[in-house]
């Protein structure tokens, strides 16, 4: 496949980027919390999304490293989970929204395990990676003889289980994204209509430079 032709002439040069606002203005309108609601929202799907790629790489690993796998396992899970926070403003995502991402299979079966996972994980009295029991041991003479210290520990983590994740996490990143830009939309109508006087009186937000020190 061949691209468009394009015209002789003079080669055009690229458009320099675009200059870095001088003064923000900190919004606290309930449109603007929303947009700021779905932001974070976008972040923790984002961290899943890292976390999963982590992952593929340590579960395909010979002899993975547990510790990793357990801390990159559980921010996926918890952060996920959050996402579906309802929060003040109500932008957390629902069982509906899963629905429409249009995924094949058991999507909300899925996503019952995941959040029946963070619950778990985020008991504070569960040890998320084995269950422990004590027994008596008994001797040849079939008295006891000792105390037994036994422990079972949770399935290992799967390439499977992670691919899953990321699957249902990327589906749902398309769908923030849609409305993070359709939010900006609505709080920038807002915001432009404002006189001079009044955006002078909102709160300065204080923005980290971007450039490295010299």
């Amino acid at each position: 496949m061949t691209g468009p032709e394009q015209a002789d002439g003079p080669e055009q040069e690229a458009a320099p980027p675009p200059t870095p606002p001088s003064v923000v203005r900190q919004l606290r309108s309930p449109a603007a919390l929303a947009l700021a609601d779905l932001a974070a929202v976008f972040e923790d799907l984002q961290t899943v999304l890292r976390c999963c790629e982590r992952l593929v790489v340590e579960t395909s690993a010979p002899g993975p490293d547990e510790l990793a796998l357990e801390a990159y396992w559980t921010t996926a899970v918890l952060s996920y989970a959050r996402c579906f926070a309802p929060g003040e403003r109500g932008v957390g995502l629902t069982e509906d929204d899963l629905t429409a991402t249009g995924l094949e299979g058991d999507v909300l079966g899925w996503h019952g395990v995941l959040m029946a996972l963070r619950d778990r994980y985020a008991d504070r009295a569960v040890n998320p990676r084995e269950t422990f029991s004590v027994g008596a041991a008994q001797g040849a003479s079939g008295h006891a003889d000792g105390i037994a210290v036994t422990s079972a520990r949770q399935p290992t983590l799967d390439e499977v289980t992670v691919r899953q994740t990321g699957a249902v996490s990327y589906a749902l990143t398309k769908l923030v994204d849609e409305r993070i830009t359709a939010q900006q939309g609505v709080v920038f109508t807002a915001v432009a209509a404002m006189a001079r006087p009044a955006l002078d009186n909102l709160p300065l937000l204080h923005l980290a430079s971007s450039e490295g020190p010299p």
